[in-house]
């Protein structure tokens, strides 16, 4: 009897050694879900190259093909006046324009008033507008003075650039609208005319008559709101 009773309590024992190694034998698996690290934001790729002296006439030979656009309002505070760009100045129509449609002009302002001459716009003392033309690029374009354009009152033309150069080569971020009487024909052949106002030369002539300093800045600062593409 005793013997039954031991060789009973030797299997029992067997048993759970053999369930104990069964359940040592389990590969417990972590539930956590991993943390993923966090993409890192990609810059948007540029829609345009950065401009430069080497590419910017090709660059605009070819937007003028599929930006045929001529016609663009200037807003500001004093109203508005409607310019219609030249198509024969290709490359000048084809950069105003352009950079009408990357917003550039907004809030630059009418920094330069001549009584009965001109009032010329496209700049600014802010930082905001040099980093804008860092961003577009640096490039100057050639005059195109032999289309028959003359500077009549109310032609926008572009004038030369700030660093002197032999062939007058223009300042693509800048122009400048002529208000006097008459025109002011000793500019033609120097700089390029590019498009006339079609409406709101009351507003060129109230421009005109703001009070300026000694360097000819409007003493009130004369802001381009913006500058909208017409259909």
């Amino acid at each position: 009897m005793r013997f039954i009773i031991l060789l009973c309590v030797l299997i029992l024992f067997n048993c759970e050694d053999k369930q104990t190694s069964k359940q040592n034998t389990k590969v417990v698996t972590n539930t956590t879900p991993e943390k993923k690290a966090p993409e890192k934001k990609k810059k948007p790729e540029r829609e345009y190259p950065r401009l430069t002296d080497d590419n910017a006439m090709q660059f605009f030979l070819e937007y003028d093909k599929k930006h045929k656009e001529n016609k663009v309002r200037i807003v500001t505070d004093f109203g508005d006046i409607d310019i219609l760009l030249y198509d024969k100045t290709k490359f000048h129509r084809a950069n105003f324009i352009f950079l009408a449609k990357q917003e550039y002009f907004n809030y630059t302002q009418f920094y330069r008033v001549v009584p009965n001459f001109v009032i010329q716009g496209g700049s600014s003392d802010g930082m905001n507008i040099a980093k804008r033309r860092r961003k577009i690029g640096r490039y100057l374009l050639p005059p195109d003075t032999k289309k028959g354009y003359t500077h009549k009152r109310g032609a926008i033309s572009m004038p030369s650039s700030e660093i002197e150069n032999p062939y007058k080569l223009a300042s693509p971020y800048q122009f400048f609208i002529v208000n006097r009487k008459g025109g002011a024909p000793f500019l033609d052949g120097d700089y390029t005319v590019f498009g006339e106002v079609i409406r709101g030369m009351d507003v060129v002539d109230k421009i005109n008559a703001v009070e300026t300093d000694d360097g000819e800045w409007p003493i009130e600062s004369v802001y381009i709101k913006t500058v909208e593409i017409l259909e």
